[in-house]
Order: structure tokens, then C-alpha cells, then sequence
């Protein structure tokens, strides 16, 4: 086999050596991984693009989080606090509508090219302008395809002034520009790949354009992610060359290539796994609370679903108890409301329990009370696929006979945005540190119509919500944060009563990795998982 006729992933990992065949022919080799490559074994089959304007998957978010710059991160070790990225500065108006940004001198993009605030200001007009999922985090603010030029613009090469609609908590517009959609992409490289005016969008599906520590040479989906350092970082170089994103989903396989030394990180490990790896002298364990919930939820298309009592009675169909002590032993909390604990507001009231009978008056009441048929999408994924095994079978005791759909995260995502499915088990992590973020998909809905521009989550599960929109938009303009904690703890109130979310834990990330790994930190959110900080010995 010629070197040069390998794809791109293929290549650095052989140029490291044989150390690593097997991940380039799946040899079973007892070698170590090179000492420059961080390997890592990971489910990422929702990965859809690479396009910052687009990734609002948990696994693309990580990978954004480690190739893009942005205005600003969130402190990892603080996420109340916010640190500059390429921004030296920011001061806000006194009438809190107008956010200028100085930016820091001498930036670069991988390709070289200057970064300056031209380039900030292009690649947030960019964003609004493609209006795809996760552009609301930034409309949300006034801005529009025909205005966004204007509410948003370079007024020195390092001085960039961001205009709002209204005067918002000042926290909430930061939180929302340490997003990914807020990354900064590299107007040259960009305008010369754009086809009939789509800012390069159909190019940088699969490709880069960015100025972060690490840069994305190739991804292969549902394979690999091949990450490599940039050398035109401004900030402290990664101390690897690069990171190698393995495609894999079963948590017995990757403890095996941890054990064996094939991989040096393992992400998607059972509890039974962690189990077994504590006593091992060359594996070590981190772990973080996650801004991530997992739920299931009814879409309101579906008649039957659309019942109060049937909403109700499903949320007492789930026996948390026991999903808590073995599905998610230590990779999670039982959790029953939309707000992960951590951020403002946050309630840890959880008063859903297994009650078959309370179910079934509940479906009696319902005019169902010998229950109906219902099919549920669900990801082929641990603990998910467990956790809806468990539902089908305490449902089936008041009658209600549930089919399991299975698919990859691309397939079911796909059928959850089109509306059309019933049911749909699915985890959700905050887009930026501020309780709008999750108010803003679980308790906002301002169209429910097909033809809808915001698609929250309340939307594709067809939840017309006029008042419950009123007050979630009151609460992101409450200045004051005591008066605004407790709005998000009155939403989350009427939520866990009346929603067709039935909300079941929040996760708590787990990272098995060798012992010769320093620096791994898991961060509150995927894309402040930062594997460029990381080093071998």
C-alpha cells in the first residue's frame, strides 16, 4: 500500500508509527499510542458538519470548542466568569444596548491570514445571514439578514461595536457570544470557496476555517476526526501534534483499547465499566456535572400524546429510581426539570416516581384505558438504549405498547427535526452558561406553524405555548438576578406539571484515560472540553 494513496487520518496516524497499525489496519497491538497524539475513542454519530454557523450537536460542539476562537470562553474552572479570547476588552453602553470589543493585536488564522475585527464582525453578520439551527442564539438580540451589517460592524481594525434590540443582562449577551455559533471563521479563505453567494457554507460542511489551538484536518463520519496543532495560535501551543477522534460506541470496546493501551481517553463507558476500571494502576477517572439533560419527549401532533392526562401519566411510567442506581450510576443525577443544576435558578425538586396505578387513572381519565400503541426514536447509544428498554417494559404495565425505532444520531435527529415522530429520547447541553439557553428550547415556542423560523424543542415537539413564551422572555430581561431566579424556578414549576417533556437526569461526564495523560479537564459544556490542553508523558 502506497503512503500517499491513505486518506489524510490514515497518514498521520502511520507517520507516527507502529505504535498505532492498528488503528490503521485494526491490528490488536499491546503498543502504546505515540507520545505526540492524544487517541480517543468516542460515540460521535451526530455529527453533521463542520460549519460553526451550523454544529449544534454535543459532539461537533467539542470539536468547535478546540479549532475556533471566538470574542469570549467561559472560565472552565468558573463558568459564572467570563475570560477574553481574541477580545482584550468589552465595555457596554450605558443604556445596555451597545457591547464594544477590542481586540487583541497580531491574531492569525491557521491559513495565515490576519484576524482582525473585520473578520469578527463577517463571521457573526455570517451566521445571521445563513439562519440556520442555531442562528436564534444570536437573532435573539434584534439581528437580521437585513440589518446585521449595521447592528454589527469593525469600526477600527481591532474595535468591533455589537448593537441589541433591547437592553438585556449584560451576562446573558456574553454568555451567548461563547457559543459556537459566535466562532470566528476566516472571511478570505471563505469568499474564496463561496458558490452562488452561500458564504461558503457548502465547502466548510467538511472543512476549516479557523484560528484555534487545534485545527480539523479530516472527518470521516461515524469514523474519525483528525485534529492538528495550529502553529499560528496566538495563545500557548497544544503541547500535542495532534488528536485523533475514534469512532466508537460500545462501552465494552472502549475499555478494552484503554486497557490494552490502543486509545488513551475512553468517553462513553457504562457504570459497569467505570466499575472495573477503578482497581486497573494505569487508568485514572475524571468526572464533571454537565450542563446536559436527558429526556423523552411526546410530539403534539400525535392526538393520543396531546392529552394532559396521557403526558402526565407517561412521567409516572419511568422508574428513575432504578435508572438511577445502575443505568446511570456515576455518569448521571436523576433530574426532572429543564435547568441543569448550575446555573441560575436551577430547581432539584424530582416529584415523578414509578406509580403503574396513577398512570392508569391518569389514561382512564384520558378516555385510553387500555392503553395505546406509540413508537419511540431512539439513538443506538448507552445509557439511552437501556433507559428506553426500561420504559417499554414499565409502560407495557398500564397498557401502553411501545416500539423502539432504532437509529444513529444523524437518522433520528433528522426525523426529530421534521416533526415526525411520537416519541423521542434525546439529551440537550446548554449552548451557552445562562438559564435562557434552555429556557429558550423547553419553555419558548413564538410559532408553531411548520414553516417556523425558531425551531426549539418546544416547537418540534409541536407545544404551542403563548404564555409560558411570555415568561420566559420576561425572565431574560430581569436585571435583577434574585426576581430573575425565581422566574426560572416558576417556569420550571408549570413545566414539569404540563410539559410533554418527560425530563429524567442530568449527566455527569466520565473520562477514563491512561495515567501517563496530564492536563485532561472535563468542562461544564462539550465545547469546553479542552483535549489542546492536554499533554502525554
Amino acid at each position: 500500500m502506497k503512503y500517499q494513496s491513505l486518506p489524510l487520518s490514515r497518514r498521520l496516524l502511520c507517520a507516527t508509527g507502529a505504535a498505532v497499525l492498528l488503528l490503521c489496519h485494526g491490528a490488536s497491538a499491546l503498543a502504546a499510542t505515540p507520545k505526540d497524539t492524544l487517541v480517543i475513542a468516542f460515540g460521535f454519530d451526530d455529527i453533521i458538519t463542520m460549519d460553526p454557523a451550523e454544529a449544534f450537536e454535543l459532539s461537533a460542539g467539542e470539536i468547535m470548542g478546540n479549532t475556533y476562537d471566538r470574542l469570549v470562553r467561559l472560565d472552565v474552572s468558573d463558568p459564572s466568569k467570563l475570560i477574553g479570547d481574541v477580545a482584550k476588552s468589552w465595555t457596554v453602553s450605558p443604556d445596555g444596548r451597545t457591547y464594544i470589543f477590542e481586540l487583541k493585536p497580531g491574531l492569525k488564522f491557521a491559513s495565515g491570514n490576519p484576524l482582525t475585527a473585520e473578520e469578527v464582525a463577517y463571521s457573526l453578520q455570517r451566521a445571521v445571514s445563513l439562519d440556520k439551527s442555531p442562528a436564534f442564539i444570536l437573532t435573539q438580540f434584534g439581528f437580521t439578514k437585513d440589518n446585521v451589517k449595521d447592528k454589527i460592524k469593525a469600526t477600527g481594525p481591532l474595535s468591533l461595536t455589537i448593537e441589541t434590540d433591547k437592553a438585556f443582562a449584560p451576562t446573558f449577551v456574553l454568555n451567548c457570544l461563547t457559543a459556537n455559533i459566535a466562532a470566528i471563521v476566516d472571511k478570505k479563505l471563505l469568499m474564496s470557496k463561496e458558490l452562488n453567494g452561500d458564504w461558503g457554507y457548502g465547502w466548510l460542511k467538511t472543512h476549516y476555517a479557523g484560528s484555534g489551538p487545534m485545527k480539523l484536518r479530516e472527518w470521516r463520519a461515524n469514523e474519525i476526526v483528525a485534529l492538528e496543532r495550529n502553529d499560528s495560535y496566538y495563545g500557548d501551543k497544544p503541547k500535542l501534534a495532534r488528536v485523533i477522534y475514534r469512532h466508537v460506541k460500545e462501552a465494552a470496546t472502549q475499555r478494552l483499547l484503554l486497557e490494552k493501551g490502543d486509545i488513551d481517553i475512553a468517553r462513553n463507558l457504562s457504570p459497569q465499566d467505570i466499575a472495573a476500571l477503578t482497581g486497573n494502576k494505569d487508568v485514572k477517572i475524571t468526572s464533571t456535572p454537565k450542563g446536559t439533560v436527558y429526556y423523552i419527549s411526546l410530539n403534539q401532533k400525535n392526538a393520543t400524546l396531546a392529552k394532559p392526562e396521557v403526558r402526565e401519566a407517561i412521567k409516572w411510567l419511568i422508574d428513575y429510581s432504578a435508572i438511577g442506581d445502575t443505568l446511570i450510576k456515576n455518569i448521571g443525577v436523576v433530574h426532572q426539570n429543564f435547568l441543569p443544576i448550575g446555573l441560575l435558578g436551577a430547581s432539584t425538586e424530582n416529584p415523578y416516581k414509578l406509580d403503574v396505578d396513577k398512570a392508569k387513572a391518569l389514561l382512564a381519565k384520558a378516555g385510553v384505558p387500555n392503553g395505546f400503541k406509540v413508537t419511540i426514536d431512539m439513538r443506538t447509544i448507552q445509557p439511552v438504549q437501556g433507559i428506553v428498554e426500561a420504559f417499554q417494559q414499565t409502560a407495557k404495565r398500564a397498557g401502553i405498547e411501545v416500539e423502539i425505532v432504532p437509529g444513529d444520531g444523524k437518522q433520528t435527529l433528522t426525523k426529530y427535526r421534521a416533526r415526525t415522530h411520537d416519541m423521542y429520547i434525546g439529551q440537550w447541553g446548554a449552548d451557552y452558561w445562562d438559564p435562557h439557553s434552555n429556557a429558550d428550547t423547553f419553555t419558548r415556542n413564538p410559532d408553531n406553524g411548520d414553516d417556523a423560523k425558531a425551531k426549539p424543542l418546544a416547537w418540534r415537539n409541536a407545544w404551542a405555548i403563548p404564555d409560558l413564551t411570555k415568561k420566559s422572555d420576561a425572565a431574560v430581561l430581569e436585571r435583577d438576578a434574585g426576581k430573575r431566579k425565581a422566574m426560572y424556578e416558576e417556569l420550571q414549576a408549570e413545566f414539569r406539571k404540563t410539559s410533554p417533556f418527560v425530563m429524567l437526569y442530568q449527566q455527569t461526564e466520565v473520562a477514563a484515560y491512561r495515567n501517563n495523560v496530564d492536563g485532561l479537564k472535563l468542562g461544564p459544556t462539550f465545547d469546553t472540553n479542552y483535549m489542546f490542553r492536554v499533554s502525554k508523558r
